[in-house]
């Protein structure tokens, strides 16, 4: 077996032999492109590939990985590159694997509801091509219009839908997948039940790229609701935001979305694209936005009004209803954008965590007290319909929680508060590179020797995304 610290080194023979598989142009060596491939949207930390390869076909990526593999080669495969947890950082170096060209929609099966898909198409046009034809598709990372199908399917992503419609891995059917050996497999079948083995399918879903790259994928569909009415609902305190959510869930509602924003991030990301939509008095705490979906424009309507009167028992301030599809899109921006201005504000360290939702209240007031004891800011965010908080925080001269052992011990702490609620470290983003230290904190040895096992299973030479989620010697 090939050990992480015997990784293979690429020489010009390698290079020759990457070329006569994808051709010249998509052989990338320079020093702006290894630049630009040696980062994602994890915090401030960039590792360079030795050479980026870009393959249009799976049996490119087939001969790709058979090379690697008898030379002992690290691959790192790279979708969009808006990962928050380095899994396509390329520690190792080696070879860069991007998606970006196998960009397909190859088809669109009304019939059975259904989508067959190259993983290099980015989200939200795979989401509007199944649009125009009465279809929906509902995870919808906040990054939908940047991500790739492919990174969803790697990170099982989730998105402010998930809290009704579930997350990537409710609607994947199958999965063509070339092994790190370089074989090419289906994981399953296009059906909506199977019980036929182990589900490979759901295995290789939020595997990280760890087992295997994929290179079609088969997603059913839903028909498209047709009305959705928001709300935007301030509260003077943060707690109080957070009880409101379990309630609403409690008085028999199920929202298609529940976003909660802490002012903090709402000034920033307001400021970042001129919006005075939503109001930042110093008197409101956070804001939830609320969103109902279905066919029937009135029993929506109620439901609205409904929990606009429920919320009065948390002290919910004056309710904002978006009026037109501008107002609503609004809104939506402002959301979808708060990682990216308050990371751009110096909260560069993001942590994605999950409780209970009832939990929401508890693991808060955890988090703004772990900022006291330890001397950072934290601004909290996320979907909190399914208990999925996402916290960034700012501490005076750490840029980077990777390599810091203060920071990692306050994450630490983080994390075993998380726990103790019921929680777990990671809710959509993945483990990759800078959470895989924290992995004992909610699995016993037994868990981890067993997913060692299963990534011996699929990548005995540990060449395809090693040193992500766990180590192997």
């Amino acid at each position: 077996m090939v050990s992480v610290v015997e990784r293979g080194k690429i020489t010009t023979e390698h290079l020759t032999a990457l070329k006569e598989i994808v051709g010249d142009e998509f052989v990338f060596v320079d020093a702006d492109s290894v630049k630009y491939y040696g980062h994602d949207e994890t915090e401030h930390l960039l590792y360079l590939p030795d050479v980026v390869v870009k393959p249009r076909t799976a049996e490119e990526i087939s001969a790709i990985m058979k090379l690697c593999n008898e030379y002992g080669i690290p691959v790192t495969p790279r979708g969009g590159g808006t990962g928050l947890s380095g899994g396509a950082l390329p520690h190792l170096g080696g070879v860069l694997l991007a998606t970006e060209r196998l960009n397909s929609i190859l088809e669109i099966d009304e019939r059975n509801l259904q989508i067959t898909t190259e993983p290099g198409v980015i989200t939200e046009v795979l989401q509007n091509a199944v649009k125009e034809k009465g279809l929906f598709y509902p995870p919808d990372p906040s990054s939908r219009g940047s991500c790739f199908i492919g990174g969803n399917i790697a990170e099982n992503s989730g998105g402010p839908k998930a809290v009704k419609y579930g997350v990537v891995k409710d609607y994947v059917l199958n999965l063509e997948v070339v092994l790190p050996t370089g074989e090419i497999i289906w994981t399953g079948a296009n059906v909506l039940k199977n019980s036929t083995g182990y589900n490979l399918t759901q295995l290789v879903v939020g595997s990280e790229g760890t087992l295997g790259i994929v290179t079609k994928i088969v997603l059913r569909l839903i028909p498209l609701p047709k009305y959705d009415l928001l709300m935007l609902a301030p509260f003077a305190s943060l707690e109080k935001a957070s009880e409101a959510v379990s309630a609403i869930f409690r008085a028999g509602f199920v929202p298609s979305a529940m976003e909660l924003a802490e002012i903090d991030a709402l000034k920033i990301v307001s400021k970042m694209v001129d919006s005075h939509v939503v109001p930042v008095n110093d008197d409101i705490a956070a804001h939830l936005i609320i969103e109902v979906d279905g066919n029937n424009l009135d029993v929506l309507m109620s439901e609205m009004e409904a929990i606009a009167t429920l919320l009065q028992d948390f002290e919910a301030g004056e309710i904002f209803f978006a009026d037109d599809a501008q107002q609503k899109a609004e809104l939506w921006k402002l959301r979808r954008r708060v990682a990216e201005a308050v990371k751009s504000s110096g909260y560069t360290i993001e942590e994605d965590t999950v409780v209970p939702r009832a939990e929401l209240p508890a693991l808060i007031k955890g988090v703004k007290a772990l900022g006291k004891k330890h001397d950072f800011h934290a601004v909290c965010y996320g979907h909190a319909g399914d208990g999925n908080l996402h916290v960034r925080i700012h501490k005076d001269g750490i840029p980077n929680s990777h390599g810091n052992d203060e920071m990692q011990f306050i994450l630490s702490e983080l994390f075993k508060l998380v726990y103790s609620l019921g929680g777990t470290i990671s809710g959509e983003h993945g483990i990759g590179l800078i959470q895989k230290g924290y992995m004992n904190i909610v699995f016993q040895e037994a868990n981890l020797r067993l997913m060692r096992e299963i990534k011996k299973a699929f990548d005995p030479n540990n060449i395809l995304n090693a040193g992500k989620i766990f180590d192997i010697a």
